[in-house]
């Protein structure tokens, strides 16, 4: 009767410690099949994938000659770092309102104050993407960005640009309005916005690779072509999730972040899901805050709202706020609807693993 109760006992044990491993694996096992994917080129031009969970790094892998030490263009994803600074520069009283005009800033330019449209726009227009100017990006209808980067002085030549629509009233994304906004930077801080972002945003968290684009009058590039490394980009959005602190030093205020992650500007008749063309993913409205985007991920068994910044080619950084997760990914598919293919892959693979 002791034989039978202890062969029973050691069933049961089995039975557990195999439900143990099998969950491990289970956690593990779709990372892994992510992983693989990757490698065997299923998702194509991926350079990293970094995940952090509760502010501890769960995955790091690069791809296709890349390593933790490669610096990679963020593109557009630079933007909501653009934002940060200027979060940062209200914060410390450099700027006093982002309701401020922005004439107020260029009294070299006396133009902006007399024109009509010019005159209205604030800088909160410029965070907004609703500025006005005769530019729009986003759908490839009218291009500004390369045509300012041939000018021997970017912001100037942003602020010349004519103006469509009154400030305030129509989304169209550009790459002139943050560039502004660095101009306006230089002159608040009375510090070229490199040396104001290594001071008070880059230092702190511990930055100190990587490279700027200058224009040829000196004006720091804020719009993007702006290079670092993944996991500095991980650090950034750490700092995003956890209200602006990191290593319990807040670095911006909480108060910016939530103002600044709000996105509620519906982006007309966009789903960066539905851009992916994945075939699991239920497309959901995308949004837009002050550089910064939202749209909420779902499929048959998931169904989570999901922050990001975004830079052309597939440069995320995903911040999951439900979970206490941070996602990065960069990659190399330039002008191709490819680049979205990071949607699915959150929403296939790393959204059900960190629910586990």
């Amino acid at each position: 009767m002791k034989k039978i109760h202890f062969a029973y006992l050691v069933i049961i044990l089995n039975i557990f410690t195999i439900s143990g491993q099998t969950e491990k694996v289970k956690y593990h096992s779709r990372l892994d099949q992510m992983t693989d994917s990757i490698v065997n080129n299923y998702y194509s031009e991926i350079h990293s994938v970094l995940i952090a969970k509760d502010n501890q790094l769960l995955y790091e892998h690069y791809f296709n000659g890349y390593t933790k030490d490669s610096l990679h263009d963020t593109r557009s994803s630079f933007k909501s770092i653009t934002s940060l600074l200027v979060g940062i520069a209200v914060d410390k009283g450099f700027i006093k309102d982002i309701n401020q005009k922005v004439y107020e800033f260029f009294p070299e330019y006396p133009s902006l104050k007399t024109d009509p449209l010019k005159k209205l726009l604030t800088i909160k227009n410029l965070l907004e993407m609703k500025s006005g100017f005769d530019c729009e990006e986003f759908n490839d209808t009218k291009d500004c960005e390369d045509t300012m980067s041939l000018s021997k002085d970017w912001v100037k030549y942003a602020l010349n640009i004519p103006m469509k629509d009154k400030p305030g009233e129509v989304w169209a994304y550009t790459s002139v309005n943050p560039m502004i906004l660095s101009g306006i930077l230089k002159k608040t801080t009375k510090m070229s916005v490199k040396d104001f972002a290594k001071k008070y945003l880059f230092e702190p968290l511990g930055i100190s690779s990587y490279r700027w684009t200058v224009d040829p009058s000196g004006n720091a590039m804020t719009a993007g072509s702006f290079y670092i490394r993944p996991f500095d980009m991980l650090k950034i959005g750490e700092l995003v999730n956890n209200k602006g602190v990191y290593n319990g030093k807040q670095i911006i205020s909480k108060k910016w972040i939530e103002q600044s992650t709000v996105c509620d500007i519906a982006i007309p008749d966009f789903s960066y899901m539905k851009s992916s063309k994945s075939k699991i993913g239920i497309p959901q409205p995308a949004y837009y805050g002050y550089y910064w985007y939202r749209e909420t991920i779902k499929t048959r068994d998931l169904e989570e709202n999901v922050l990001f910044a975004s830079g052309n080619g597939g440069q995320y950084i995903f911040i999951i706020e439900n979970l206490n997760l941070t996602v990065v990914f960069t990659q190399g598919n330039y002008g191709s609807f490819k680049a979205k293919q990071a949607f699915e892959i959150l929403a296939k693979f790393i959204l059900p693993n960190s629910k586990n």
